[in-house]
């Protein structure tokens, strides 16, 4: 348990770590200039919440199966979000996520080359499902971008006679490869410039290096995988309903359905 002393010197850290972002944001006249202190705080609430609950549920298989349908749901409503669909529309995103999380999570416990226990599945799951998150969400808005940058293209497709798959398939080879560019490039850099979570976690937990870094090389691989799949899925999947020509003053996803 950490001491007293500890908490306040955490607290003393955060809160000036917090300041310093304020102030260079304020300073350069960027916007949102609050959102990465809202961001710390919640992210105080939910670790330490979810410090208290996990000392209670990280051995129950039942539990961790419920925390990781919450996160899962949670993961689903912000990607959602991000894209700048409905929520009507969530299951899309929901579809993206659990093919992609289903398939390499699946891959990594049939395997064996992590233990199928409570503690590993949680660990694993999780940051599988944060990183597909990020990547559906990357996908989505940089797909819907591109749609209302180059609306002209997809109409010419359409004007050929082309589905309207077709006339995005472009837009959305790009929006994936983009999605995955961010985790791409800490997987290589891995123990060059990036000391991945994971890894670090891991030695903490008392696994010998080398076990730590086997570990860690299956969770990159297993983010890529899912990220690879969510992306994809996120981008090939909108049907007709989803194509939608571009009003200038509303921006992408706007105006009148193609059907």
């Amino acid at each position: 348990m950490p001491t007293v002393e500890m908490v306040v010197r955490t607290g003393l850290a955060t809160l000036l770590l917090a300041g310093v972002s304020v102030l260079v944001l304020v300073a350069g006249g960027i916007r949102g200039w609050w959102s990465p202190t809202v961001a710390v705080a919640r992210a105080g609430v939910q670790l330490a919440t979810l410090s208290l609950v996990l000392g209670g549920i990280i051995g129950d298989p039942i539990w961790v199966g419920v925390g990781l349908c919450i996160m899962f749901a949670v993961a689903v409503a912000v990607s959602t979000r991000r894209a700048g669909e409905p929520l009507a529309a969530s299951w899309r995103a929901a579809v993206a996520l659990g093919v992609g999380v289903g398939v390499a999570g699946g891959i990594v416990f049939v395997t064996g080359a992590v233990a199928f226990t409570p503690r590993y599945v949680l660990a694993v799951g999780a940051m599988v499902i944060g990183n597909a998150m990020t990547v559906a969400s990357l996908a989505g808005r940089r797909f819907a971008q591109l749609r209302a940058d180059r609306w002209a293209e997809v109409e010419g497709w359409l004007a050929l006679g082309a589905t309207p798959r077709r006339a995005t398939r472009d837009l959305g080879r790009i929006a994936v490869y983009d999605a995955l560019v961010p985790g791409i490039d800490q997987t290589k850099t891995t123990g060059l410039v990036v000391l991945p979570g994971a890894f670090v976690g891991a030695l903490f937990g008392g696994l010998s290096p080398l076990e730590a870094g086997r570990f860690q090389l299956v969770v990159l691989a297993a983010v890529l995988a899912a990220g690879a799949l969510t992306a994809t899925v996120t981008v090939l999947m909108p049907s007709r309903r989803m194509l939608r020509s571009v009003d200038p003053r509303r921006g992408a996803g706007a105006g009148r359905p193609l059907e």
